[in-house]
């Protein structure tokens, strides 16, 4: 039997094959959580004037130390009716524009005011407490780079550099499909041997928050010929994602009825725990996921290998999980075979530390369990156990 691939040769195997989707314009406003598909640069100087950084007064450094006629007072949005004279100075608010001729702000806390005049007992440095025009970026140059996924930090900056409207990746169409006679639709009654659908609502939920427009199928019997309808069906989109029937069971029809389908399967299986048997393949520019019918192997398989190819489809220049450092909160015993996905619940430990405490009930169909989990920690096979307050890496869920 051929070696199971790593998590890392399935994810390198999958990337290879993305190709990112045709780039649209998009209204700022409607811009949040899409990928930016070419760089964007400002139209104005941001600042757009020089301006001021506190309430205080405009004046010239070099008329400090002393006392200066407030000839005039200057709010935001409107600039001074004339400019400043040597020997006076000019009330300003935050943000105001610094008038002609001024060259620093001395904060209202450091001054005494009376009867329209300002004693400044200290010097004031040039430049003090101005904003420079174009300290921030200049006209022409780049505010944020392709591949960049929108978020608030990115859009607020976007919008302050006068962009109203930017070039994103296509938002992917992905088809999810749940297999099995046995399912039933919550809500409806269960009969012996039956049990409600889950992982189509997770799948789908897990391709919103990636960024794909998702439009689930209903689940489908193990019959071939559902399963051919089904899947033809789904092969119509830029992505389709199944759960269930990839094993090797009499009933597990998903990867043969695929590769009838023209589906050339790239891998099957990884060494992964939950979710050994994930499958992916192509065809044509279409890219096809197989998770496991086990909630749990399939939210985890989603967040490995799915959601990586999402938001590649969408030219994110990063697409791969990020994880992150912590430590553990118990005794793990890991596993010799595979690298293991567990299930935890975060919470700050000594020094800023992330800690991680593994659930009761890592079995792969345990969904409610699973639903009290924030994390899921790396754990790299091997031997023995890993000992609490172990170094680790997790991926943040949710």
């Amino acid at each position: 039997m051929a070696e199971l691939l790593t998590i890392e040769q399935a994810q390198r195997l999958i990337l290879e094959r993305v190709r990112p989707l045709p780039a649209e314009r998009v209204k700022l406003e409607s811009a949040a959580g899409r990928v930016l598909a070419e760089p964007a640069t400002a139209l104005v100087d941001l600042p757009p004037f020089a301006n001021s950084a506190m309430d205080g007064f405009a004046l010239r450094a070099a008329d400090t130390p002393g006392t200066l006629p407030v000839v005039e007072r200057i709010p935001a949005g409107r600039p001074a009716e004339k400019s400043l004279q040597a020997g006076e100075a000019m009330g300003i608010a935050t943000g105001g524009a610094l008038p002609e001729g001024a060259d620093a702000v001395v904060p209202i806390e450091y001054v005494v005011e009376r009867d329209n005049e300002i004693e400044i007992a200290e010097p004031v440095a040039p430049t003090a407490n101005v904003r420079p025009r174009g300290g921030d970026v200049r006209a022409g140059q780049g505010v944020v780079a392709a591949g960049a996924r929108l978020g608030p930090a990115q859009l607020g900056a976007l919008a302050a550099a006068g962009v109203a409207e930017v070039a994103c990746g296509a938002r992917p169409r992905a088809a999810v499909l749940a297999t099995g006679t046995e399912l039933r639709r919550p809500g409806e009654p269960l009969g012996p041997g039956e049990i409600y659908e889950a992982n189509g609502l997770i799948l789908g939920a897990q391709l919103a928050s990636a960024g794909a427009c998702a439009e689930r199928l209903p689940a489908i019997v193990d019959t071939e010929q559902a399963h051919r309808e089904a899947i033809a069906r789904g092969l119509e989109h830029d992505l389709l994602v199944t759960s269930g029937g990839v094993s090797v069971g009499p009933h597990d029809l998903v990867r043969r009825i695929e590769a009838e389908l023209g589906v050339e399967e790239v891998f099957w299986r990884v060494a992964v725990k939950p979710g050994k048997p994930v499958s992916f393949g192509v065809r044509g520019s279409t890219l096809v996921f197989g998770l496991p019918g086990n909630p749990v192997s399939s939210l985890v398989g989603f967040e490995l290998f799915v959601r990586p190819a999402v938001v590649a489809l969408q030219g994110a220049s990063e697409p791969l999980p990020r994880f992150e450092p912590g430590r553990l909160g118990s005794d793990v015993r890991v596993n010799p075979h595979r690298d293991e996905l567990v299930r935890a619940r975060t919470r700050n430990g000594e020094e800023g530390a992330v800690v991680l405490d593994p659930l009761s009930g890592q079995e792969s169909h345990m969904i409610a369990r699973a639903s009290g989990a924030d994390a899921l920690v790396l754990l790299p096979r091997g031997e023995g156990e890993l000992s609490a307050g172990a170094s680790v890496r997790y991926l943040r869920l949710g």
